[in-house]
């Protein structure tokens, strides 16, 4: 890769994440919350900068203490925030989320008037992405104006400028009017992807026909069940244009699919699940910092296996992402990637 200032630019949704103190207990019975920080975008930012990478967050938060509370945070873990955008009359992003393991993990968004969906293609041009090596996008930012369009701009810009793209689908079926208009953002975006990251129920979506096709059961909007042929899905995606497809399945660990029609399967960490949700974005910071490393694909999808592996054992999101020597000395206790 050419020299850049930073490695990495994420761009898309943040938000504070209020976590249930009263893991097992149904929705309606829990007593209290704690705070965190969340977003696919914030928590790969997070989790790529703990492993040793630098790293900009491109979002956009009210002038409100809960953007208050966001940026102290990323900046305490030394996330560059000088490309997050302070929105008037918008407010920060919430989340409310209870934790019901090993399989009920319901989520209740607070978006109306969210400041992350109002970041303009002026906000991208003030991020200078040509000064990154990578730039990764969010597909929920690709749901409303005017961040849909900031986001084709941001990708555009990349891809002028030898910035390389990774998408993560990133589906969260109640920010869509339409659940079809997901999948055609995404394959809209897809040319000028090198590298998309998804689960099956998200690469299901970005080739939805119909909304019936989705269904939702206990409030999981980020674990939804989609009716589908996932094969054909795959191949659809990989035809749309990215020189890789990585699934993401779990404790499974991950299937790489590429343009020449071969795939690989990269065996994950089998461990004891407490909450899966922000186990996808630790995927993506470690395989993106082994990206960084030069690591061929294996090895980087085996340490963001690794990554999603350690999350899945925590209660957060962001503030649960490892750190470099830990998660090192996590993967030898399990012989190495």
């Amino acid at each position: 890769m050419k020299e850049k200032e930073f490695d990495l630019i994420t761009f898309g949704r943040s938000s504070i994440d209020l976590y249930s103190q009263d893991i097992g207990a149904d929705f309606i019975d829990i007593k209290g919350f704690d705070a965190f920080v969340g977003g696919s975008p914030l928590n790969i930012a997070v989790g790529a900068t703990r492993l040793g990478a630098k790293v900009s967050l491109l979002t956009g938060i009210g002038n409100d203490k809960v953007g208050d509370f966001i940026i102290n945070f990323l900046k305490e873990q030394n996330v560059n925030t000088d490309t997050i955008a302070r929105i008037d009359g918008a407010r920060s992003s919430a989340v409310v989320l209870g934790i019901e393991p090993p399989d009920r993990f319901p989520l209740v968004y607070y978006r109306d008037n969210a400041a992350d969906s109002q970041v303009t293609i002026d906000h991208v041009i003030a991020a200078k992405i040509d000064q990154y090596k990578i730039l990764e996008i969010s597909a929920t930012a690709l749901n409303i104006e005017p961040s849909r369009s900031a986001v084709f701009y941001a990708v555009e810009t990349a891809f002028d400028n030898n910035v390389e793209v990774f998408l993560d689908m990133d589906f969260r079926a109640d920010q869509w009017k339409d659940l079809r208009s997901f999948g055609l953002m995404v394959r809209a975006i897809l040319p000028k992807v090198k590298i998309a990251i998804g689960t099956e129920e998200e690469i299901l979506a970005a080739t939805l026909q119909h909304a019936d096709q989705v269904h939702i059961s206990h409030q999981q909007i980020s674990a939804p069940e989609i009716k589908g042929d996932i094969e054909a899905s795959i191949q659809k995606i990989i035809k749309s244009g990215p020189e890789l497809l990585i699934v993401k399945r779990g404790s499974k660990g991950a299937t790489v699919y590429y343009k020449d029609g071969n795939k690989r399967d990269v065996p994950g960490f089998p461990v004891e699940i407490l909450n899966v949700l922000g186990a996808g974005d630790a995927f993506a910071s470690g395989f993106i910092y082994g990206y960084l490393q030069g690591w061929d694909i294996y090895k980087a999808c085996r340490l963001g296996n690794a990554s999603g592996a350690w999350v899945v054992q925590k209660s957060g999101c962001a503030n649960a992402m490892p750190y470099h020597d830990e998660l090192i000395q996590f993967v030898d206790s399990w012989g190495g990637l």
